[in-house]
């Protein structure tokens, strides 16, 4: 089975896909991973992430290892990253470079340790209209602006990270508004996805409705 779980920054993809994978027992592939990895390359080695030959350059050379060595680093989950993934995200050639590898895992999924998978769980953006649009269940995850900057900044306080809630807000709906207006895959749910506003509901709360909605395309899958 595939499952992808798609959304704006902070709605809760990650708690949800997290929670699914260990209960389904299906690998976990975070695409955010790719496109932060790219940017915070750049931003590391200070090229400018505007640059779509420059950042498709180091979309061809990035590897899993390279990725998760990168993962490593205190900015590759701050604002810092977040908006340089969101920047290079929008080039069609690094998500043409990128595409091909997230794909890929669909048909041969495995566990971190290298064990197959019976199916996997994609977290990320366009993943249900992109990456896997032939899933077997789509979730689109999204909440307010406000609420998902809240949950950000209490992130970021947690993790150290000096910033005001203002900041972050007024970052969220920047890139709400890049993510939303790009020309390759604008940010939006696909057309059998199903939506989840997490506003004002409990993580238990968004949990329980995925399960019955995963329960549910068991049985048709079982018949």
């Amino acid at each position: 089975m595939i499952i992808t779980i798609d959304g704006p920054a902070a709605a809760g993809k990650g708690t949800l896909a997290g929670t699914l994978s260990r209960k389904y027992n299906l690998a976990y592939f975070d695409t955010g991973m790719v496109y932060r990895a790219v940017g915070l390359e750049m931003v590391l080695t200070r090229q400018d992430v505007t640059d779509e030959n420059s950042a498709e350059r180091v979309a061809k050379d990035l590897t899993f290892q390279k990725m998760h060595m990168l993962a490593e680093n205190r900015d590759f989950r701050s604002d810092v990253g977040g908006k340089a993934a969101s920047v290079v995200s929008a080039h069609p050639k690094v998500r043409k470079a990128l595409l091909k590898m997230q794909q890929d895992f669909s048909l041969n999924p495995t566990f971190a340790d290298g064990t197959p998978a019976a199916g996997a769980i994609y977290d990320g953006r366009d993943t249900g209209t992109v990456v896997c649009p032939q899933a077997d269940v789509k979730f689109f995850v999204t909440a307010s602006p406000e609420v998902r900057a809240m949950r950000r900044f209490k992130e970021f306080q947690q993790k150290g990270i000096e910033t005001t809630y203002e900041k972050v807000l007024a970052d969220m709906k920047a890139r709400d508004e890049r993510d939303s207006q790009r020309a390759a895959a604008p940010l939006k749910p696909a057309p059998d996805a199903v939506i989840l506003d997490t506003s004002a509901l409990s993580i238990e709360e968004v949990i329980k409705k995925a399960e019955e909605i995963i329960s549910q395309k068991q049985k048709s899958l079982e018949k």
